[in-house]
Formats: structure tokens, sequence, C-alpha cells
């Protein structure tokens, strides 16, 4: 088996094979983000703390391999500041990645590495060379934008657009991972937003996706992994490109890789707590509308909204096999398409992992993608993991919400990556 990745505390990630080093449906359209020059209808807004406006992220929807080589190694953290880049790698802390106080060092360390090991082998592949390439455009309100994009694995590309300061780096970096149906346009007014304070700013198209493009190339890979048992659109796969694009970042001499933060957006909300669980180089991680327990829903009769998000794949292979969507069937959908996402990398399980680097989520108090019973699950979970640590966590349930963010919640997760980012 060829080693591609030995990952040693906080710092390191996947080695590219020519020898250069990392350093270190419809489902959920955002109607605007903060600093965005343009709003939907019935977009709330707020002042933000630097005085730009900004509406807030809504849902527009009425419907919703073999491993080759990663093998991670024991990875521990201890908080010694306020700032996770004060962090360091130390065997034997007090403070483990998985299970917080109530764990001992050793098992709550074997625990996190057997999670992060088992995901790290579904989802991973070949290293191949990222063959960065970047574009300059026009200034936008001051800011450096560049079109970017890397290649993934030996299939791949992925599209990007960042937004930077005009100031000396090296910089902390915030990550955008935007909805079903969406692209990383969706995100433009929360980077201009993070780059005025000082931020690299970038997101991302999730594969599948761009704009202009739609769900339905979405819903057709989902489909087609579920008929042939190869490969993982849904979700596992951005997890994979999320960690190349750090090793994206980690190679830029303009980005401070010890300070980088990930936050989505209902499916790259999903994607970003799945992420920061098995990659520690994510500094900071801030999930939208996303936060859940797929086991709950289904014991609870609470899957349907979920479903609902990639009804098109569902519906299609529901006819594959000439059957009824109904609880049985969905479960057999995830553990074909997800494998895991229902056991042992179920929401409650993976924030857990997060910890102790600092986790905001945001959720609708209405929102049935993410059902009460089981966000209040991931909820306790996460304090049990962040017992040591408990103002590295925090969960804002917006009042009379549902599948969206309003402008709220969007200043708070600003004023969380400038509270331990910067």
């Amino acid at each position: 088996m060829l080693l591609a990745l030995v990952l040693v505390g906080c710092g390191s990630g996947l080695n590219e094979p020519n020898g250069a080093e990392a350093r270190n449906g419809s489902e959920d359209l955002p109607t605007a983000a903060v600093g965005s020059s343009s709003s939907s209808s019935g977009a709330s807004e707020s002042r933000a703390s630097d005085g730009s406006t900004g509406a807030g992220f809504g849902s527009a929807d009425n419907h919703g391999e073999g491993m080759d080589g990663i093998i991670p190694a024991p990875i521990t953290v201890t908080v010694t500041g306020s700032n996770p880049a004060e962090a360091r790698s130390e065997e034997g802390s007090g403070v483990d990645a998985a299970g917080g106080a109530s764990d001992t060092p050793t098992t709550g360390m074997q625990r996190w590495e057997q999670k992060r090991a088992a995901l790290l082998e579904m989802i991973g592949r070949p290293l191949v060379p990222l063959d960065a390439r970047e574009t300059a455009l026009p200034d936008d309100a001051g800011l450096t934008v560049h079109d970017f994009s890397i290649a993934t694995d030996d299939s791949t590309r992925i599209n990007g657009t960042s937004f930077a300061p005009k100031q000396a780096g090296p910089l902390p970096a915030v990550i955008f991972l935007h909805g079903t149906g969406g692209s990383r346009q969706d995100g433009f007014g929360l980077l201009r937003t993070l780059a005025q304070k000082g931020f690299f700013a970038l997101a991302i198209d999730a594969r599948y996706h761009g704009p202009g493009i739609g769900q339905d190339p979405y819903f057709e890979a989902i489909y087609q992994a579920y008929v042939t048992g190869q490969g993982h659109p849904f979700l596992y796969d951005t997890v994979w490109d999320v960690m190349r694009l750090l090793d994206y970042l980690g190679q830029r001499s303009d980005v401070d890789a010890s300070r980088i933060g990930l936050v989505g957006n209902s499916k790259g909300g999903m994607e970003t707590y799945l992420s920061a669980a098995v990659e520690p180089r994510i500094a900071v991680a801030v999930p939208w509308i996303s936060v859940e327990s797929f086991a709950w829903a289904l014991d609870n009769n609470s899957w349907q909204a979920r479903v609902d998000s990639i009804r098109g794949a569902f519906d299609k292979a529901a006819a594959h096999d000439g059957v009824a969507i109904d609880v049985a069937f969905v479960r057999q959908f995830y553990d074909r398409v997800v494998p895991g996402i229902v056991d042992e990398f179920d929401g409650p399980q993976m924030v857990g992992a997060i910890a102790p680097r600092p986790l905001l989520a945001v959720n609708g108090a209405v929102d049935p993608r993410t059902p009460m019973g089981g966000l209040r699950l991931c909820e306790a979970a996460a304090r049990s993991a962040y017992a040591d640590v408990s103002d590295h966590f925090d969960l804002y349930i917006e009042p009379d919400t549902g599948h969206a963010v309003t402008a709220e919640g969007t200043a708070r997760s600003v004023d969380w990556f400038v509270k331990w980012l910067q």
C-alpha cells in the first residue's frame, strides 16, 4: 500500500507525488450573503460589526473507492491559549480530540484515530499533483480576487474563487462550502465580509455543481453511486476535496496554514463537520443548518425532509429497485451511498471528534431537515467532548427559523472566526 499521508500534530498534510510538501434539490440555496451587493426578497438584514449590511442565507426550495494509502498518525491537541493557533501536539494531553475530559487520553485518541482511519480508508484515493491554476480578476471593493482550480484526483478538478485584503500575509483563511444545487458564488458576500476583516476567504464548487448547473447532475451522480456501489458523491467526496484544498492553502505564502476555518451551508455544513472531524488542519469549524443525527431521524420517522433534499436521486433509485421510499429503503440507500452515516459517522459521533478546536453550530429552531431531537443528541455529545474547554463550543438556535441562516446567524459566524483565528 502506498503511503500517501502521515499526519503528525496539526501541521502536516497530504504530500504531493512530485515531492512538494504541504505545510500543513435546490435543497439549500442561499438567497444572499453578508456584504453582498444584492439580496433576495424577504431576506432579513443586520448591521455587521464593521458597519456593512448583510442579508442572511435562506432556503428557496420546496423539496426538497479503494483506499490507496492514507495512514493517520496519532494526534493529540492541547489548547494552551484562546487561539487554536497556539495549540500544540502533545502525547498524554488531558483533553483529547475524541471524547473530552470524560475519556483518558489513550482511549479517547484510540477511538478518534480509528474513526478517522475508517473514513479516510473509504474516501482515500491515489494522490495526483495539485496542478494549481490561478487567474486574476478585477479588484472588488478594494479586495484582490482570483479564480483558481486544483486537481483533487486523477479525474477531478475543482474550481474556486478567493478574496483577500491588500495587506501583508500570511493571513488566516476561511473556506466556504455551498449547499445542494448551489455554487461557490453563493458565498461571495460572506467572503467579501471576511476579506475586509483580514481573512484570505475562498469558496469552491462541489463536484457536479457550479454556476448555472443546478442540481440534476448531482442527483444523477448519487443515483449512479447507489446502482454501482462506486464513489461517494454525497458528502464524502467533498471531504477529500477539502483535504486537497488544505494542501493548496498550505503551499501559499500568503496563508497561515495553522489558522484555517471552514464554514458550510446545509450540504456544505454536513461536509464541514465531517471534514473537521477527520482533518486536524481545520482549526475552526462552523456548520450551518446541518448538524443532525441520521439515525435519530430514521428511528423517529423524521427522515422525509432530508430525503427531499436529494429527492431526484432517491426517486430514481427506488424506481430502479421497484420499491416505495420507506424507512427501510432510506436506510439501505444511506448504507450504500454514504456508508456509516447512520452509525459510526453520524452527527453525534463526528461533532465530538472536532474537540477541542472551536466549533459553532447554527441551526433553525423549526428546520425539518435537522430535527430538534437529533440536533440535541449532537449538542449533548459536543458538550461532553468540550467539557474542559466549554467556551470552544456554541450552538446558536435561530428562533422561528426553518432551513435558513439569518443575518444574525451569519454575523455570529463571522465574529466566531475573528475571535478564534485572528
